[in-house]
C-alpha cells in the first residue's frame, strides 16, 4: 500500500515512477491509483487554492515561544503535561458493551518503548505539548517505534465526498509530512495516531490550540509584566512632566535634561529627592501600581488563561485562585482538574493511539479496547481516610459476596472492575456452603411426628415428678 505515494499505474497496467513535489502531486496520484483499481474518479478538490488539505497550523514557533517566555502559560502548560503523562496504557475488556477487567499484554510494549530509551511518560509529554501549542499531534510507526510528526509540517489531505449526486463535506485520505527544503512523505489515514483534542471549528479534521482564545490575553500579560520592569527603570515612581520657564534656552534645556536623567532615571536612582532650579515645575501624571489596581488586572487576565486551559487557578497557584479559594479545598479543584480536563484527554489518546497498536491475538473484534490505567497516578490518590473507607465497604462487600457462595477470583475481578456480570457462583449457599439437598428440609407432617413424639416423651417424666 505504502507503494501507492511513490509511483502510480497506468491504465495498461504498467508501472510508472512518478515524483510526488506537491499536494496537487499527490492527489493526482491519488486518482490514478484508485481509478485504476477499478474505482470512478475521486475528483480530488481542494479547500484552499492549490491545496488538497486542512493546512498545518502556521502558529506553532509563536506559541513556543509563548510558553517559552509566559509563565502563567508556563505554568498552566507543565501542570497538564505533569498529570497527563502519568498513567500507563492497558488493555480493557468490553463485556456486553460494558468496560470490564484490564489487563496488559506484550502487545504494549511499543507504548512502553516508543523510542530507544523512550517512556510512556516522555511519550505522552510530547503528545500534550504538541496539542497544547498546535492543537494536533501526530504519530506514525516506522519499523518498532514510534515517530513525531512535527504539527506545522503535517497537512491533512481530503477530497470531495459526494453524495447523491452534490458534495457532502469532505473525507480523510491521508497525511503528507514535510520538512522545509525536503521531499514530501504521504501516508495512509490509518498510518498516522491524530490526536486532537478541541475541534477546530473551521475544519474537518483539524484540531486548535487552547491558546488561541486568549492570545490577547497572553499579550496583555506580556505587556504588563513589561510595564512592571519600565517602571522599575525608570525610578519606580509615577512618569513626570518637567516644565522650564520660556526665557530658557534649547542648549540649557538639553543641558537639564541630562543631569536631572543622569540622577533620577533608574531603579539605583529611586526615592531620591529631587531638587529644581528656579523656573522648573513637576507634574506627576499617570498612576502607580496601588491606584490602577495593578494587581487585580494581571489577576483576572491570569485566570483567563487558566480558565481556557482548564486547570483551576488554585492548582498552579495563581493569585486570583487563592484569594477565592485556599489549599484546604485544595481536593475540590484537584478532581475538578482530573474529572473535567484531564480523563477526557486521556480516553481521547487511548483512542488516538488504539490505530497504531492492535489488540492481542484471538480478541474478538470490539472486544476489547486500548485504555489508561491512572490507578497509580499520585495526583489523582485519594487522602488516606477516604481511600481506608473505600477499601473497607470494597471488603465488606468481598465477604458477603464469597459468602453467598460466589468464588473468591470473580469476586476479586468483579469489585476491581465493577463490573457484577463476572461473578461466578460455586453452587453452594449458606455461610457454611452446603451442597444442595445434603440436608433435606422436613416436611410438615414430619414436623407435626417430630413435636408428637417430644411431647409423649416428655409426659411420663412430668407425671413422675
Amino acid at each position: 500500500m505504502t507503494s501507492l505515494w511513490r509511483a502510480t499505474r497506468s491504465r495498461s497496467g504498467r508501472a510508472e515512477s512518478r515524483a510526488i513535489s506537491t499536494i496537487d502531486d499527490y492527489a493526482q496520484a491519488l486518482q490514478e491509483s484508485l481509478g485504476y483499481s477499478g474505482w470512478s474518479a475521486l475528483g480530488i478538490t481542494q479547500t484552499q487554492p492549490g491545496q488538497a488539505a486542512e493546512k498545518a497550523p502556521g502558529d506553532l514557533p509563536g506559541y513556543a515561544q509563548l510558553f517559552a517566555t509566559n509563565p502563567v502559560i508556563w505554568a498552566c502548560m507543565v501542570a497538564r503535561q505533569m498529570v497527563f503523562s502519568s498513567p500507563r496504557f492497558i488493555w480493557q475488556r468490553l463485556n456486553n458493551g460494558t468496560p470490564s477487567e484490564l489487563f496488559g499484554s506484550q502487545d504494549l510494549r511499543l507504548l512502553e518503548e516508543p523510542w530507544m530509551g523512550g517512556t510512556t511518560q516522555g511519550l505522552l509529554s510530547r503528545v500534550i505539548q504538541d496539542a497544547d501549542l498546535a492543537g494536533n499531534a501526530y504519530w506514525t510507526q516506522i519499523g518498532n517505534e514510534l515517530v513525531r510528526l512535527r504539527p506545522d509540517w503535517t497537512f491533512i489531505v481530503l477530497e470531495r465526498r459526494i453524495h447523491r449526486g452534490g458534495v457532502l463535506g469532505w473525507r480523510k485520505l491521508g497525511y503528507v509530512y514535510q520538512e522545509p527544503g525536503e521531499e514530501p512523505v504521504a501516508l495512509l489515514a490509518d498510518e498516522v495516531a491524530h490526536f486532537a483534542p478541541v475541534p477546530d471549528p473551521l475544519a474537518t479534521y483539524r484540531g486548535m490550540s487552547w491558546l488561541t482564545p486568549v492570545i490577547r490575553e497572553t499579550q496583555n500579560d506580556n505587556l504588563m509584566a513589561k510595564h512592571k520592569k519600565r517602571f522599575f527603570e525608570n525610578a519606580a515612581t509615577p512618569n513626570m512632566v518637567v516644565r522650564l520657564a520660556r526665557e530658557v534656552s534649547p542648549e540649557a534645556f538639553a543641558k537639564f535634561k541630562a543631569k536631572m536623567e543622569a540622577n533620577h532615571q533608574g531603579i539605583d536612582n529611586a526615592y531620591k529627592t529631587l531638587y529644581l532650579g528656579g523656573g522648573a515645575d513637576v507634574t506627576v501624571t499617570g498612576t502607580n501600581f496601588q491606584q490602577m489596581d495593578f494587581g487585580a488586572v494581571q489577576g483576572a487576565g491570569e485566570t483567563r488563561i487558566a480558565a481556557a486551559g482548564g486547570v483551576p487557578p488554585v492548582i498552579v497557584g495563581l493569585s486570583e485562585g487563592l484569594k477565592a479559594a485556599t489549599y484546604s479545598n485544595y481536593g475540590q479543584a484537584r478532581r475538578r482538574f482530573a474529572d473535567g480536563t484531564i480523563h477526557p484527554l486521556w480516553q481521547d489518546v487511548a483512542g488516538s493511539f488504539g490505530l497504531l497498536v492492535r489488540p492481542p491475538g484471538g480478541s474478538p473484534s470490539g472486544a476489547v479496547r486500548l485504555w489508561y490505567d491512572a490507578r497509580h497516578v499520585p495526583f489523582l490518590r485519594e487522602d488516606a481516610k477516604d481511600a481506608a473507607e473505600i477499601q473497607g465497604v470494597q471488603s465488606r462487600t468481598i465477604r458477603t459476596l464469597v459468602d453467598a457462595g460466589y468464588t473468591p477470583e470473580s469476586v476479586m475481578a468483579a469489585v476491581t472492575a465493577s463490573d457484577w456480570s463476572l461473578l461466578v457462583h460455586t453452587g453452594l449457599f449458606s455461610v457454611q456452603l452446603q451442597a444442595p439437598g445434603t440436608t433435606e428440609p422436613p416436611s410438615d407432617a414430619r414436623t407435626r411426628a417430630l413435636a408428637a413424639a417430644l411431647r409423649d416423651a416428655i409426659r411420663p417424666i412430668e407425671g413422675g415428678a
